[in-house]
């Protein structure tokens, strides 16, 4: 296990993956390489509490970035929230989405046959209940026994939920001589402007100030940076300086 301020290595796998370029979301095609904040997504779904913030700090690229184009049938519109609040306040409506009048096929530009190595870390983020223990210790122990053993309580997915994670190994170190020769030869890359992540503007606290019943604020904003891939490996750490809103 490899522990850097309390953080660790993974590697994963999968046979296909989408991270969404927000200027093409209609007909979705994917960046070249995961953004954090979808990184950040994954690792939730393996352990979250409001406690602790992932922070991606480096993204190796294994496998020849290779895309496919493929077609799925989507659903082309929204539960209205106000139909979902009238049948709560018993004011009758039908909030459904019926599938077959509502199906649209879309096309979709992915990738295919990824393989990451991931470096990060987490932070304290001070927001527990009064009567949590809270230690960094206390967080370590328990996400590197849910990584070691595999477990999650939903599906770990690269991009989208339709991709899942097949493989997933914590490593101490990342074996470099992996990386594809086409990735090495590529040398150093610009991926231009590219999304880091979402940010809520209620920072993770519920803006009722009721950890019960708590609401949260539906206001946030992109932030984006621009990486280079240098021999596979993206210092995220390194552009995490240059952030821009």
């Amino acid at each position: 296990m490899a522990l850097v301020a309390y953080g660790f290595k993974m590697v994963v796998e999968g046979d296909y993956a989408c991270f969404t370029r927000p200027e093409l979301k209609v007909e979705r095609v994917s960046y070249d390489v995961p953004t954090p904040g979808a990184l950040e997504g994954m690792l939730k779904s393996y352990y979250w509490k409001p406690a602790i913030r992932y922070v991606i700090d480096k993204i190796i690229v294994f496998q020849p970035i290779d895309f496919v184009s493929i077609r799925r049938n989507e659903v082309k519109g929204k539960i209205l929230y106000s139909a979902v609040k009238n049948q709560m306040n018993g004011k009758g409506g039908d909030p459904c989405i019926y599938t077959s009048d509502n199906r649209s096929q879309r096309a979709s530009v992915v990738l295919k046959n990824v393989k990451y190595g991931i470096e990060f870390h987490f932070e304290l983020t001070g927001l527990k209940n009064d009567d949590e223990e809270d230690s960094e210790k206390k967080h370590f122990n328990i996400l590197k026994r849910r990584l070691k053993r595999g477990q999650f309580f939903r599906m770990p997915c690269l991009g989208c939920s339709e991709f899942p994670v097949k493989r997933m190994e914590l490593v101490e170190e990342f074996d470099e001589n992996m990386i594809s020769t086409s990735i090495l030869d590529a040398g150093d890359v610009d991926l231009g402007f590219m999304a880091y992540k979402v940010v809520f503007s209620d920072g993770g606290k519920p803006v009722n100030g009721d950890w019960e019943n708590p609401h949260f604020s539906d206001k946030a904003d992109t932030m984006y940076y621009r990486p280079h891939m240098i021999g596979g490996v993206i210092d995220v750490k390194k552009y995490r300086e240059e952030l821009k809103c």
